[in-house]
């Protein structure tokens, strides 16, 4: 492989889809309606949505010496993702999710990390002619803040971009990490979780004051918005679609905009290719395997052009 556009050091996980009539209430038992297996994870869903997108993409992630270890080398593999720089960690198995998705596409998650907490800044050492020829470097939160911290301190003395998905919500974010950041990326929540504030202007204004370039705020439904120093916020509608599991689409976001950030610097342009690609995962089950190419992204968004 050539040297990647963007290198990914984020989770792998095993997706375990459980269809309920509706999300159970504390203490109650649903019988599910369907059950489906397929390769997850935050940072290896947004690796494969960005080399969907055409982007040349490098995954550092930590996996089990397992089944489900193979199965994230094969995944990759199919993507054309350059996986040499992911360790496989022999006393952990691979990370898993399940997730239980509604009749209404609405979906509830929980997540054993397994292999992904063991990833640490050593491993990410092993990735720096990587990382320094890239042109963007994305972390998420499912794997442990020091190995992605990391991978942005390389980034930043090779003057490559970094993104960060502050996913899943932490009680409290690390200065430092922020301080490496050029562009974050939050949904409503995450957002909330982060500044408490509930409206998703003021909280992205408020995140942009920490970080080098610029906040996304996802809105699901409501679409996203892009807040940058010196401009106004750049508000985007969500494309109108029958969903039918909202799985992996927040992914399926960052995956296309990092793509088209990273081959274009077009940031409004990157915005209307996450929506793209974010909607177009509603209209399938699972993450990956509902994950759209750059034919089928670029089909939707035409009559925008």
């Amino acid at each position: 492989m050539t040297a990647p556009e963007i290198v990914v050091v984020g989770s792998y996980n095993r997706d375990v889809v459980l269809v309920v009539a509706h999300l159970p209430a504390p203490g109650e038992t649903c019988l599910g309606l369907d059950r489906r297996e397929s390769p997850g994870g935050k940072g290896s869903n947004q690796a494969v949505q960005a080399a969907r997108c055409g982007a040349r993409v490098a995954m550092v992630a930590a996996i089990g010496t397992d089944a489900a270890g193979d199965d994230a080398l094969k995944v990759w593999a199919a993507a054309g993702i350059d996986a040499t720089a992911s360790p496989r960690i022999a006393d952990h198995g691979t990370g898993m999710a399940v997730i239980l998705v509604d009749a209404k596409a609405e979906n509830s998650i929980v997540v054993d990390p397994g292999a992904n907490a063991q990833l640490g800044p050593f491993h990410v050492d092993g990735a720096v002619p990587l990382i320094a020829s890239a042109k963007l470097v994305l972390g998420q939160l499912e794997t442990p803040v020091a190995a992605t911290k990391r991978a942005f301190e390389i980034a930043r003395e090779a003057g490559v971009l970094t993104a960060l998905n502050a996913a899943p919500a932490p009680d409290a974010m690390d200065g430092e990490m922020l301080a490496l950041t050029d562009i974050l990326f939050v949904n409503e929540i995450e957002a909330l979780a982060l500044t408490g504030q509930a409206d998703p202007v003021a909280a992205g204004g408020t995140l942009l004051a920490k970080v080098g370039v610029a906040v996304v705020v996802t809105l699901g439904k409501e679409g996203a918005v892009l807040l940058r120093r010196d401009q106004a916020p750049l508000a985007r509608p969500a494309h109108r679609i029958e969903a039918v599991d909202t799985t992996g689409a927040g992914d399926a976001f960052i995956g296309a905009f990092a793509a088209s950030l990273a081959r274009s610097g077009d940031f409004a342009r990157a915005m209307a290719w996450g929506l793209g690609a974010g909607a177009l995962a509603c209209t399938a089950m699972g993450a990956v395997t509902s994950f759209a190419d750059e034919t089928r992204i670029a089909r939707l968004l035409a009559p925008q052009a």
